[in-house]
């Protein structure tokens, strides 16, 4: 067995791509190696910086013969189908295949035979394969070439068995072919001249000696590491950051982490800003105090081994971010002078989407909305409400948010907090972009909810009228976050919000500003007014509007459907209770689920589901048999032909239910009405046992008993669609 060894030297390659690029490159390796009937052991891939590499142990040297059947069309079929056939399969006749009998009728059949040879005149081939068909998601063309990769690349190591491979990678035009070798370069600064590699082992040592950790978990691990302890020296903490660290391990192949200090000018900034600007402008890790306030400490980690020990790569570093946190200073003390209502009318200059209007009309629409919600959330304060909202977009046109968009709602807090606002309204505008993911923080205060929901809810509606819904993996507007987010705002603070009529509001509101923005643009285009969106503003009929609503709740119960499954809820479960529809209240809604796992979870509801399936099944039998017999059988049966004592128990047990289950549905008791169900269980056990259903020579004995069959159905499709649930 033998041992594969692939390196792929480049310009640097952006952190973000590298770990895809190394897995997407062993799997089309290896990919490559099955179709050529190339059986190996491991397989393992590494990312830096500037390389690519890949080794896979246990290759046989050589290929054995192969056969591989494909099965063509049926014996007499069209001859355009039969050259198909031929032409995918290689053959020149039919002479070449063979007529087999597959007990569905005679086939073609074509035995495609491949030759073996030394494993060695099959890689190049899929070297080639690989590198054309691994998927950067931004590539680049260099020199006069034709090839398309993420940087220029510089060289390409390929070994099998300790010998380079014959091979080569034109990258087109009139630049020379890169020729397939055993040689690499190190660190980029730290090493000198070319290192000649026999074996990955060889490969791997010989790059650590010329300075390049090529694990990128290993990068990570002495990143961290090296922060944490000279964050301890300073008696700071470090603030973990996963993505951050991530990213450093990808922009460096000798990490040395060394320590940095913010000046003391700067620490009146908000924290947020000041890590802000160096995560993303610098790529420092920030650092707090025991109290979890910021610290004026950071982690710059190096690419380099200085000989002064860091002393002068930190005092770039530091000279950097003063030039950086002055002008987050600058914003920070400028838009201060401001007051966030006197902002009001510059977002009428920015376009929140060419067919709704302008992030003005959106606040008016936000709230509007929130004003509405208020009813629904107990403890609101409307007025607190309606100036939040109204607010709640202003730092959009601050300096600061200009600067740091991802600052958006963060600073208009701040800002809220210095013209003294109600708190309550300055956390609102902090937290109306949240929940942003399924990890992050959910509002909890009234108003924080009444305009979080507001501004997700207005984002759906808006993108759901001019009919940008997210498709497959597309959502550019992401709005299933949006969804999910106003799932967990009114699930995890109990909102009782009749979501349908919320929808049905947002539409209307939508639709007239969407008419009215048209009709603004038309006239500033000098083209009639009147023929905004070719309707007038009639045609946004209440039918429409709640086509899109029910739609929409459509969106939502998935969205739902997807997170309870996450939390452990059965599918099954789930689809029961969604499927009887006409449910709008979240909150109820999920009480109705929670109340039927744990009620089928018991063996009452267990044994109870079996006897349901069994009612179920007979009606559903006989409703085949004969035509209309569903209509006869969805009254009540007529007390009067009930014969044997076993059915008048189950009618009786029926009739204690309808007493039990409605009051408490009504008072959404759902356990209560569960556990009342448990109660059918031994009349229906017996009803089975000494009763016959299809009694034929007595019409109407049989009509009756399907009756009382059915209104087991009934009963118990009233709290869910049983026929859903696996048993």
């Amino acid at each position: 067995m033998a041992e594969f060894l692939l390196e792929l030297l480049s310009e640097e390659i952006p952190a973000r791509m590298q770990a895809r690029a190394a897995d997407d490159l062993k799997r089309l390796v290896c990919d490559g190696l099955k179709a050529a009937g190339l059986e190996f052991g491991d397989a393992r891939a590494f990312a830096t910086p500037r390389r690519l590499a890949l080794v896979v142990e246990g290759l046989p040297t050589a290929r054995a013969d192969v056969s591989e059947e494909k099965r063509g069309p049926r014996v007499g079929a069209p001859e355009q189908a039969i050259q198909g056939f031929l032409k995918g399969a290689g053959l020149s006749s039919l002479d070449q295949a063979e007529k087999r009998d597959t007990g569905k009728g005679e086939f073609w059949f074509a035995v495609i035979r491949k030759k073996g040879g030394p494993t060695a005149e099959a890689l190049p081939g899929i070297i080639d394969a690989a590198m054309k068909a691994l998927p950067w998601p931004k590539s680049m063309k260099w020199g006069s070439g034709t090839m398309q990769w993420v940087r220029p690349l510089q060289s390409i190591l390929a070994l099998f068995d300790g010998k380079v491979l014959a091979g080569e990678i034109s990258p087109g035009g009139r630049m020379a072919p890169i020729k397939f070798g055993d040689t690499t370069r190190g660190h980029r600064f730290l090493s000198k001249g070319e290192i000649k590699a026999a074996s990955f082992a060889d490969y791997a040592a010989k790059l650590r000696v010329a300075h390049v950790m090529l694990d990128p978990a290993e990068r990570k691990k002495i990143i961290l590491e090296g922060a944490e302890r000279l964050s301890r020296e300073a008696q700071v903490a470090l603030k973990a950051d996963e993505a951050l660290l991530d990213e450093v391990a990808g922009l460096v192949e000798w990490p040395v982490p060394l320590l940095g200090t913010i000046d003391a000018q700067f620490m009146d900034v908000p924290s947020e800003v000041l890590i802000t600007s160096m995560k993303a402008h610098q790529r420092y890790f920030a650092t707090t105090k025991s109290d979890g306030v910021l610290a004026n400490r950071f982690v710059v980690v190096a690419n380099n081994v200085a000989r002064d020990g860091g002393t002068t790569i930190v005092d770039g570093n530091e000279r950097v971010l003063r030039s950086r946190l002055s002008d987050a200073k600058f914003f920070w003390d400028q838009d201060r002078k401001v007051r966030l209502e006197e902002r009001l009318p510059a977002l009428k200059n920015v376009v929140f989407h060419a067919k709704l209007g302008t992030q003005a009309d959106r606040v008016q629409r936000i709230a509007a909305l929130a004003t509405a919600l208020a009813d629904h959330i107990p403890g609101s304060n409307k007025a607190e409400i309606m100036m939040a909202a109204e607010l709640c977009k202003a730092d959009l046109v601050t300096g600061m948010v200009g600067e740091f968009p991802e600052l958006q709602g963060i600073m208009g807090r701040y800002y809220a907090r210095g013209e003294k606002l109600p708190d309550a309204v300055a956390e609102a505008i902090g937290d109306h972009y949240a929940p942003a993911g399924p990890n992050d923080r959910c509002p909890s205060a009234p108003v924080s909810i009444a305009v979080a929901l507001a501004d997700k809810l207005d984002a759906l509606v808006s993108f759901w009228s001019i009919g940008e819904k997210p498709t497959g993996s597309r959502d550019p507007y992401a709005l299933r976050r949006a969804a999910l987010g106003v799932i967990r705002l009114i699930t995890e603070n109990n909102v009782r919000l009749p979501l349908g009529s919320v929808l049905d509001r947002g539409f209307a509101a939508a639709s007239l500003d969407q008419f009215q923005w048209e009709q603004e643009r038309r006239r500033a285009t000098g083209e009639d007014p009147t023929m905004a969106h070719g309707m007038s503003t009639q045609s946004y009929g209440s039918d429409d509007r709640d086509v899109r609503s029910v739609e929409l709740l459509a969106f939502f119960a998935d969205r739902l459907k997807v997170q309870m499954r996450e939390q452990g809820v059965r599918h099954d479960i789930v689809d029961a209770v969604f499927a009887l529809g006409g449910e709008d209240d979240l909150v109820r809604l999920l009480a109705r689920v929670e109340a039927l796992q744990s009620f089928l979870g018991t063996d009452a509801g267990k044994n109870l589901l079996t006897a349901y399936g069994r009612a179920a099944n007979i009606v559903r039998a006989e409703e085949k048999k004969e035509k209309g017999l569903a209509a006869k059988i969805a009254g009540a049966p007529d007390a009067a032909l009930l014969e044997q004592a076993e059915e008048k128990n189950v009618a009786s047990a029926l009739a204690d239910l309808e007493r039990t289950v409605k009051p408490a549905l009504q008072r959404e008791d759902f356990s209560g009405a569960m556990k009342a169900f448990a109660g059918l269980r031994a009349p229906i056990d017996a009803f089975f046992d000494k009763v016959t259903v299809n009694i034929l020579d007595k019409p109407a004995l049989r009509l009756n008993r399907l009756k009382l069959l059915n209104q087991i159905r009934a009963a118990m499709d009233s709290v869910a669609d049983f026929s859903r649930i696996e048993g």
